[in-house]
């Protein structure tokens, strides 16, 4: 057993590669990687492996080992910084894709992939004039951080982004088309989709944001995103320059730190400054915190009478005007006040 205290590395990899039975190398990667002490959030398919991990320092090159033993010269992507715990527990699963696109072409050939630049070569193609950028992560990811000029797609999903950023590009298929996402994975598939609809010039970054910001800091290089890098673990994101480009999503202030609203009936994703955090105790709305501070069988009645309003926001799909909500309770508070003044 590991000391929940021990020195963790995370880091990501990825690769397309047919498998033949996922279901009976997940068993065996489960027991592998359990013995280890990793944690982490890793989906296998008949295409590939995806996956997230925090792995005890001290089992580090065996974990390694392991995974080049079924993926020879696996690249790993590690995390800026491991002071925050980024998993609590192993979740391995099979799916029908390591990636959602909602592509049904079969003669798209997801290998076709475009041209990988590292830091320096990307730094040095988004300078020319005639290069477009296009950030393929969703907009809650592209709210705290992103590339300078870039495109950045209003969906919620992959799934939505890859129609979306084909038609944005449609103007520029003469122009050299720049790709980035957070470790790679998207872009990879993305790129191979743009060559399918006859783009030429289609470059990605290779290993992703996270990889961009070790070559940048390791390297010296000029940090042309900046931000925030959203990820999709305990620590929801991972400083890459100090530069704040959002705005806390219930007053407004210059914020770029994400939290869930503790009411699990709601869990919405969003943007809280500390000032917020206080006044709403953590919770995204006082409907919420008045419904938190409620005993549990009571939030579930509540949940189950509002079950379309209390549905799961994990991934802010839905994000309502908190600024409106926070308005029109205070609204209905002062009319209450009113009211019990004049029936007195």
């Amino acid at each position: 057993m590991q000391s929940p205290k021990a020195k963790r590395h995370t880091m990501s990899f990825y690769r397309y590669v047919t498998i033949t039975n996922p279901d009976i190398l997940r068993e065996k990667l489960w027991q592998e990687w359990s013995d280890l002490g990793v944690l982490g959030r890793i989906y296998l398919s008949r295409e590939g492996i995806n996956a997230q991990v925090s792995v005890p320092a001290e089992s580090l090159s065996q974990f390694q080992a392991l995974v080049w033993a079924e993926f020879p010269d696996m690249p790993f992507k590690f995390a800026l910084a491991e002071e925050k715990d980024s998993f609590r527990k192993l979740i391995l699963k099979v799916r029908q894709k390591i990636v959602a696109d909602g592509l049904n072409d079969h003669s798209f050939d997801p290998s076709a992939v475009g041209k990988h630049l590292d830091a320096d070569a990307f730094n040095q193609a988004m300078l020319h004039e005639n290069t477009v950028v296009v950030d393929m992560r969703n907009h809650y990811e592209c709210e705290v951080g992103h590339f300078q000029g870039a495109y950045l797609p209003k969906a919620s999903t992959f799934r939505d982004a890859l129609p979306e950023v084909t038609r944005f590009l449609e103007p520029h298929k003469d122009k050299k088309i720049l790709l980035y996402c957070t470790g790679g994975i998207r872009c990879e598939k993305a790129s191979a989709w743009l060559k399918h609809q006859g783009f030429e010039d289609v470059n990605q970054l290779h290993g992703g944001i996270i990889d961009y910001a070790r070559q940048v800091k390791s390297k010296k290089l000029p940090s042309l995103f900046k931000g925030v890098n959203f990820v999709f673990d305990d620590r929801i994101g991972e400083r890459v320059t100090h530069d704040v480009l959002s705005h806390c999503h219930q007053c407004g202030k210059v914020c770029d730190q994400h939290t869930n609203c503790v009411l699990p009936s709601c869990n919405l994703l969003f943007i809280q400054c500390e000032t917020c955090k206080t006044e709403f105790e953590n919770c995204c709305s006082f409907q919420c915190r008045d419904i938190f501070k409620l005993p549990r069988s009571e939030q579930i009645r509540i949940q189950n009478e509002n079950e379309r309003q209390f549905s799961k926001f994990v991934k802010s799909r839905r994000r309502p005007d908190l600024k409106k909500l926070k308005e029109d309770y205070l609204r209905s508070f002062g009319e209450g006040l009113r009211q019990s003044g004049n029936d007195a």
